[in-house]
């Protein structure tokens, strides 16, 4: 749970950003945000949210 928090909040400000420096139309983020609902709902949300499950596991692997 703590994961999908922390990506909520990251991919918002990263579409704050967009919209403030990189010229992202408000209604090109809206478009965006519908269409992760309609995925969430949809059959694929399991193989997404496995796969970010998995990049998450490999990410907080990493040693340096």
């Amino acid at each position: 749970m703590a994961l999908s928090i922390s990506a909520v909040v990251l991919l918002a400000i990263v579409v704050f950003l967009l919209i403030r420096k990189s010229g992202l139309k408000a209604g090109h983020a809206a478009v965006c945000a519908l269409l992760g609902f309609y995925l969430a709902s949809s059959s694929m949300a399991s193989s997404i949210s496995t796969l970010t499950t998995n990049v998450a596991g490999m990410i907080g692997g990493l040693k340096f």
